[in-house]
This record gives C-alpha cells, sequence and structure tokens, in this order.
C-alpha cells in the first residue's frame, strides 16, 4: 500500500480509472470540452485531475483554479447561510415564512384551469421554512427551466410578473412580494418541485440579516472558509480564468452559448440568485464540502453546529416518502429512486433503490453539469466541475462513484 492510500483509504491504482474513463469515454470523443475531478477522504486530497480546455474557442488548456459557474450548487450555499440564522434563534423551521414577509399571508393554491377561469383554494397550512429549504413550498421555477416542455397554468403568471426574468433588478422584498402574488402549485408540504424556493432562502438572507446577501456570504461562509473565487461576479483579473460554457446540440456537437470575456457573469448582477447566482473553482467547492464532513467548521472556523448539518441532510420529505412519490414536473439534479430531500440537499436513502453506492451520502448538481456530494459514512468529499448544458446529459454522478466507492480498500 503506498503513503498515499494509508491516509485515505482509497487504491490510487484503482482511483486512476477515473482518468481512464474521463479520457476514452469523453475527452477523445470530444464529448466534453474540459472537466475537473477532486476526491477527498479523512481530510486528504486522494485525486485532483484537470482534463482538455477550458475555453475551446481560445484554445485554453483547464487550469488547476479554472473558474466555473456552478449555478444550482449555489443551492446548499445559500441553505447553509440560511441556517446559519435559524442558529441565532432567528426562525423556527416549522415557523411561516409570513413572520418576515406579510404578502405571503395572502397565498391561493391553483386547483384548476388558467387565465380569468382559474380556480383556486386557500391554502391549509402558510409555508414554512422548512418548506422553502426543501422544494416543498408549492412555488415552481415558472417554466424557466431547461427540458420542461408543457407550461403549467401558473408558469404565465410567473412571466407576466417578470418574476426571476433576465436582468432583474428587483429588490429581494419585491421579488418576495412579486412570489406572494402567485397561486401555488400544490399545498404546501405535500409535494416535491424544483422551484425558485432556494432564490427565497437567499432573499430571506437579506430581509433577516439586514446584510446585502452577497456580503452576508462573504463574512459567514467565503471568507471563513477560505473560498477566495467564489462570488456572483468574475472580477476583471480573474476572467482569463474564467471557463467558456457549452451546449449539446441534437447532432451531438458543442456550441458556444456563454464567452467568458463577454459573459453576464463579468457584471455585477442586479438580482443575487441563492438559487444559481455563483461562480467559484474546485478548490472553494471542495472547502464548502470539507466544512461539511467535519461538521461545519474547517480551520478553526466554525460556520454551523455538527447537529444543524445532521439535520440538513435527513430525508424531511412528509411520511419519510422519496422522490418517486412526491417529485411533481420533470425537471431537477437527480434521479428519483431512493433519494430524499432534506435542507438544500438530496439525499441516498437506499442503494438498494438507487443502485448505486454510498448510502447516507448527500449532494446536488448545477446545471452546466458540476456536482459534488459529501458521505459521512464514508467521510468523503467529490467535486466534478465541467460546463456543459443540459446537466441531465451524462450521468457523472453514478459513473464516478462506481469508480470511486470500487476504490475504498479499508
Amino acid at each position: 500500500m503506498d503513503a498515499h492510500s494509508q491516509w485515505t483509504g482509497l487504491d490510487a491504482a484503482r482511483l486512476e480509472r477515473i482518468t481512464d474513463h474521463l479520457e476514452r469515454n469523453y475527452m477523445s470523443s470530444g464529448k466534453l470540452v474540459g472537466c475537473q475531478v477532486s476526491v477527498a477522504r479523512h481530510g486528504h486530497l486522494a485525486y485532483f485531475k484537470s482534463f482538455g480546455l477550458m475555453d475551446r474557442e481560445r484554445n485554453a488548456p483547464t487550469r488547476d483554479d479554472t473558474i466555473y459557474r456552478i449555478y444550482s450548487m449555489t443551492k446548499p450555499i445559500a441553505s447553509v447561510a440560511l441556517m446559519t440564522l435559524y442558529e441565532q434563534g432567528y426562525f423556527q423551521l416549522n415557523d411561516p415564512v409570513s413572520r418576515y414577509v406579510p404578502s405571503w399571508k395572502n397565498h391561493r393554491v391553483w386547483v384548476s384551469g388558467e387565465g380569468d377561469d382559474m380556480k383556486t383554494e386557500a391554502v391549509n397550512r402558510p409555508i414554512t421554512f422548512r418548506d422553502v429549504l426543501s422544494h416543498t413550498a408549492g412555488l415552481t421555477y415558472g417554466g424557466g427551466l431547461p427540458g420542461v416542455g408543457v407550461q403549467h397554468p401558473i408558469d404565465n403568471i410567473y412571466r407576466g410578473l417578470k418574476i426571476r426574468s433576465s436582468g432583474s433588478t428587483d429588490t429581494m422584498m419585491q421579488f418576495m412580494d412579486k412570489l406572494g402574488q402567485v397561486p401555488l402549485r400544490y399545498q404546501p408540504g405535500t409535494a416535491w418541485m424544483y422551484s425558485l424556493a432556494t432564490d427565497v432562502c437567499g432573499a430571506l438572507v437579506e430581509i433577516i440579516s439586514g446584510k446585502p446577501l452577497a456580503q452576508y456570504l462573504q463574512d459567514t461562509i467565503f471568507g471563513p472558509l477560505g473560498m477566495k473565487d467564489t462570488s456572483f461576479v468574475v472580477a476583471p483579473d480573474k476572467v482569463d480564468r474564467f471557463a467558456a460554457n457549452y451546449q449539446r446540440e441534437p447532432d451531438k456537437s458543442l456550441k458556444l452559448i456563454d464567452d467568458p470575456q463577454t459573459s453576464a457573469f463579468t457584471k455585477e448582477p442586479g438580482f443575487k440568485s441563492g438559487g444559481g447566482g455563483l461562480t467559484g473553482t474546485s478548490a472553494d467547492y471542495m472547502r464548502f464540502c470539507e466544512m461539511l464532513r467535519r461538521g461545519g467548521e474547517l480551520d478553526g472556523h466554525r460556520v454551523l453546529g455538527p447537529r444543524t448539518i445532521e439535520i440538513m441532510h435527513m430525508n424531511h420529505l412528509p411520511d419519510g416518502k422519496d422522490l418517486t412519490q412526491l417529485a411533481i414536473g420533470g425537471f431537477s439534479e437527480t434521479a428519483n429512486e431512493g433519494v430524499g430531500f432534506g435542507l438544500g440537499f438530496a439525499s441516498t436513502m437506499s442503494q438498494v433503490a438507487t443502485g448505486s453506492l454510498g448510502a447516507g451520502d448527500y449532494y446536488w448538481g448545477g446545471a452546466a453539469s458540476t456536482i459534488f456530494w459529501v458521505d459521512p459514512k464514508e467521510d468523503l468529499c467529490v467535486v466534478f466541475m465541467t460546463q456543459l448544458m443540459p446537466s441531465g446529459t451524462f450521468n457523472f454522478r453514478g459513473q464516478l462513484k462506481s469508480i470511486i466507492y470500487s476504490s475504498i480498500i479499508d
């Protein structure tokens, strides 16, 4: 056993299968322009490799400190930020959000019809903090998601109110007040639907703390954890490290859809999206994962208490059900079988049902095919970065799990 394996309990030669797998199936075939993988166990980096190009048009190789659009991997960060306020006693999980946003007292729930013929009913109970942390509030994405073919009648209302439309300059309270006008898709707490709920979490961080969201994240998470490249905007002196974003076309070719030099991410956004607005590096996100793995603390800086982290990755879906029983809508960053959802993370409830190793791990992904997971039982953190839309194109998580878990030898 080499010295490396001694620290991590991972067989280095078996881990090298990651390199072979990605080179053979994705790089040589041109399915990906570039990517990056980090695997750490017991706090030691066991595998880290950069592949291919971060910018095909400029022939720029992927750098170890490449900056990626992490999109929905912003969600766990915003959820952790909100839970730091929970720890300070600002709210309980079952408290109504309307305590801080009075306009949320008047929510109605969609029953049938559309436009002027729409029928709605009163809510059985108000939307709670737990609901927005776990996507069970009755909100939707307003039809603004990749791969969502059929529009629902309430999506038109989201669009009509210009909720989170591109270039939005709404304040957090304006955003919340607009959401207060839209009928909910279902009664709070009765189903699961991927939605703007984590943008709501970001808005609540700002409303409750009285600090702008970006500032709160910087002071509470990024600064203490040394996540020096994670931000809502890529600074001018960092643009040369910013990856290009590609979309897979029907003919399987890759089309450039966001040039790093002219990207909207190089300008300060009017609305800071807690659901998908951040950019950052593999190293930064690994530090966030390490903080989670260690029960809320890293290098002497405590972000959350261990009991709080624990409750965040328990399954909060009603009656202990999994997503197959409760998910509405075709889009999410996870498969549904054997998967539960907590406060900002999906979690593997059953290895048998998911058909993959790693029961009890918790994770999420982003729209450009980025993924991460933390496995408390195996003391493992994995971060995968690339820039390919849409995110469901390839099952990177499943493939990497097969290789990584079969490399654990202790």
